[in-house]
This record gives structure tokens, C-alpha cells and sequence, in this order.
């Protein structure tokens, strides 16, 4: 296996580091007695409390363990800390669709917090790339998967 860092928000790794808290101490013990309780019903071969506890806890413990991975192997980074006019990880960017005129404001974050739709956007997507060491007032133009686009960079905050 790679040891390999990849970037994350600060905001991401601790929602990562939560949802792990949850599952650990809140989720697998109360699976842990449901399996527990199913057993107390006898005959386990046709108890579907029982196999559906246990499919649960195939679920939480891989979740787990996933979870521990990318917690190894992330490098948590607080986009306030950083000082640039250029877009980096971690950038708020503000973008005027030239097609359209519409503004959009997107956050580059790590792969695993990407959300488009809530204005996170992996820093390995298309348009991620295409804005990254880019400045403000900068005309960018990508290839998504709606046809070519051309985006002006408004503003760029670290925050």
C-alpha cells in the first residue's frame, strides 16, 4: 500500500475524525447489542433481526476501516493559512460563466469532500485543474462533461 498524502480541508478531516467518533463509540456497540437481542431469539438460521444486524455491522466495520485509511493518509490543510493571489487547494473561487453570465463559487477541496452541488469541487476535476496557479481576472476554458466552457475569474479568498 502507498503512504502517499493526500490533501484535505481541515473542515473535511474533522468530519472525517466525527464520523469515525459516531461509528465507534455510537453506532458499533448498538449494533454489538442488536446482534446480542437477535441471539436471544433462538434459532439464528431463520432471523432476519439477526442477519440484518450482522449485514449492518459488515457495513459500520468497513465504513471504519475506510475511514482510518483516508484519516492516515490525509494531510489536513486550513485554507485560512494560506496567503496567495493565485488559486491553490483550499481556494473560494468566484467564476463568471462568459456563456451565460451566471457567477458560481466553488471551494477546492480533496476527493473524498467533493460536493458540486453544495460548491465543493475536487481539486482532480476538470475545472479544478484548469483554475489551479490561475489569478483573478484570469479567462480560463475547460471541457466538461455539458461541452466547452469559458470562466472568468472573479475572486479568489482563502478563508
Amino acid at each position: 500500500m502507498s503512504s502517499e498524502k493526500f490533501p484535505m480541508t481541515r473542515k473535511g478531516y474533522e468530519s472525517l475524525q466525527n464520523e469515525l467518533h459516531q461509528l465507534k463509540s455510537v453506532e458499533r456497540p448498538n449494533v454489538i447489542q442488536a446482534i446480542a437481542d437477535a441471539r436471544e431469539h433462538g434459532d439464528l438460521s431463520e432471523n432476519a433481526e439477526y442477519h440484518a444486524a450482522r449485514e449492518k455491522q459488515g457495513f459500520i466495520e468497513g465504513r471504519i476501516a475506510d475511514i482510518e485509511t483516508k484519516i492516515s493518509r490525509a494531510e489536513a490543510i486550513d485554507p485560512a493559512k494560506i496567503k496567495s493571489s493565485s488559486v491553490k487547494f483550499g481556494a473560494t473561487v468566484t467564476l463568471l460563466d462568459e456563456d451565460t453570465d451566471e457567477e458560481k463559487t466553488f471551494q477546492i477541496v480533496g476527493v473524498d469532500e467533493a460536493d458540486v452541488e453544495n460548491g465543493l469541487l475536487s481539486f482532480s476535476s476538470p475545472l479544478a485543474r484548469a483554475l489551479m496557479t490561475k489569478e483573478t481576472r484570469d479567462v480560463i476554458e475547460v471541457t466538461t462533461p455539458k461541452g466547452f466552457k469559458s470562466y472568468e475569474i472573479l475572486e479568489i479568498l482563502f478563508q
